[in-house]
């Protein structure tokens, strides 16, 4: 068995601003601090997903494409399964990669027609995270530690970082299309 990742070597100094602030978490007592870039549990990421995807429902209400792909290994935590169906009766394409728990019934007419689950089980531990809101020039991305699981978004210390490199992120993407598009695992 294979464990894959993502990692990202970066020079970008306001991105390590934020990561020193991470460890320096741990060093005060705890002491919550904001962030300019990354995306930390457990005291930001659930607001800002829910941002993310409302962002999305706005464009697909606005008659824009709107689209969400995200690939993790679970998917448990109910408030963000609500929020997706809520994206997708609005319109927004959401596709998913889910190695393990997916608690979200995609293709249920009404209620989330316009999400698709897949999952990759292979020699591989499909262990990577990666959360693309929107495409083209809107697209945000992030590459993160967290599954969307209440343990993860409430009660441990993740993050997720962006990704701006335009070539990291066609990289990024080429990874995601390349499993979505797997007819084999």
């Amino acid at each position: 068995l294979y464990y894959t990742d993502f990692t990202l070597l970066t020079a970008h100094r306001d991105i390590l601003k934020d990561f020193e602030k991470v460890f320096n978490f741990f060093e005060t007592s705890y002491k919550i601090y904001r962030y300019k870039h990354i995306i930390t549990s457990p005291n930001h990421t659930q607001s800002k997903l829910y941002k993310l995807i409302d962002h999305e429902i706005e464009k697909s209400r606005a008659g824009k494409n709107a689209l969400i792909k995200l690939k993790m290994n679970s998917f448990s935590n109910h408030k963000l399964v609500d929020k997706l169906y809520e994206a997708s009766r609005a319109g927004v394409k959401i596709q998913m990669i889910v190695r393990g728990i997916c608690c979200l019934v995609p293709g249920v007419k009404g209620i989330s027609e316009n999400i698709e689950v897949i999952s990759i089980v292979d020699r591989f531990l499909e262990h990577t995270r990666l959360f693309i809101f929107g495409e083209g020039d809107d697209e945000l991305m992030y590459i993160s530690s967290a599954d969307w699981m209440t343990r993860n978004l409430e009660n441990r210390i993740e993050v997720s970082c962006p990704i701006y490199d335009p070539e990291v992120k066609r990289r990024l993407n080429a990874v995601f299309n390349l499993c979505w598009t797997d007819n084999q695992k």
